[in-house]
């Protein structure tokens, strides 16, 4: 699993071994630290091999395919800030997108030929329709959407080319939430750049105020509604892709992971100010260009294809995120 020790990765290794698999874990660590391992051995009482590497780094890559016995891979590894995307497209292209290429073609040589990719909504771009369903027309607004887009062409032409290779697209929404032992969580480096870390921050005294980009938007309240999914179930996804790849019958297999609601930033935070007790300060400023009123996801093919169902409420969401601020405060 690349990228298994950043959010998303390391709750989705914490579910893969809860479930009987082996995991063998390769991150570069620049968006995490290695006492994220460590909890995860605590939470599952198991050991996780890891490896710490680049995935542009074709030769360590090798070494690792070679030196163990790789089923599938889960391809989490990537650059992720919407902003720093549009700052700095060229660092994003390097590495989200090369970096999938050097992946798949080490797979490729290893006749490992079945990945599910850490896709994301914001393929889709602004919403034409709503809910969105996977068969929405992808267009990225941003570098790090672009990316995910491009990497999700590259393994239809590899599927086009080669019959062997079995591919799965899980495209997030907006994943919250961490842990419930609050040993895992989001917990990034520098300010954060979504909505929920940034509240926790608030909460916690760590940063002053939230802003609230905008309050005249098309939805009840003003502000801006997203789908936001606890990160256990996101995990819980890939189990079930997992699980999928025994009888695929579509290849590339496209599946949206969202809760199926929406939830304003206002409902939000109110939300955290019932699940942590403290007051959270916010102030309204200018809308973000490009922001949108409304996205949130048709979640129906997962849950009748995959069996896969939302377990965690809104209440549940905020509750484990402020578990793990305070104790990493």
């Amino acid at each position: 699993m690349t990228g298994g020790l950043g959010y998303i990765g390391s709750h989705t290794v914490v579910e893969l071994l809860n479930g009987g698999h082996d995991v063998v874990v390769y991150d570069d660590l620049s968006n995490c630290d290695l006492l994220v391992l460590e909890s995860i051995n605590q939470i599952t009482n198991r050991s996780v091999k890891f490896y710490e590497g680049d995935v542009r780094n074709k030769d360590l890559l090798t070494e690792v395919f070679k030196k163990q016995n790789i089923d599938v891979v889960i391809h989490f590894a990537g650059l992720k800030s919407l902003r720093e995307s549009v700052q700095n497209p060229l660092s994003y292209y390097d590495n989200n997108v090369n970096g999938a290429v050097n992946l798949l073609d080490v797979m490729q040589k290893s006749r490992t030929k079945k990945i599910i990719f850490s896709s994301s909504a914001s393929v889709y771009g602004n919403p034409k329709f709503l809910p969105i369903t996977e068969e929405h027309p992808l267009e990225p607004t941003n570098p790090y959407a672009n990316t995910k887009k491009l990497i999700e062409e590259i393994m239809r032409d590899i599927v086009d080319a080669d019959e062997e290779w079995k591919v799965i697209f899980l495209r997030y929404f907006n994943p919250i939430g961490a842990h419930s032992t609050g040993l895992i969580g989001e917990n990034p480096k520098g300010l954060p750049n979504n909505l929920v870390p940034y509240i926790a921050k608030v909460a916690s005294g760590e940063i002053p105020f939230l802003p609230v980009y905008g309050s005249n938007y098309s939805t009840p309240d003003g502000t801006g509604i997203r789908d936001y999914i606890h990160v256990v179930d996101v995990a819980a996804g890939h189990l079930a892709a997992l699980n999928y790849f025994l009888n695929q019958s579509e290849n590339p297999a496209i599946f949206n992971l969202g809760s199926g609601k929406g939830v304003s930033v206002l409902e939000m935070i109110a939300a955290f100010e019932i699940a942590s007790g403290e007051e959270i300060n916010f102030e309204i400023v200018s809308p973000r260009p490009g922001d949108v009123a409304k996205c949130y996801a048709d979640n129906a093919k997962a849950c009748s294809i995959l069996d896969w169902h939302p377990q965690y409420d809104l209440s549940d969401m905020c509750l484990s995120t402020w578990l793990f601020t305070k104790q990493y405060r």
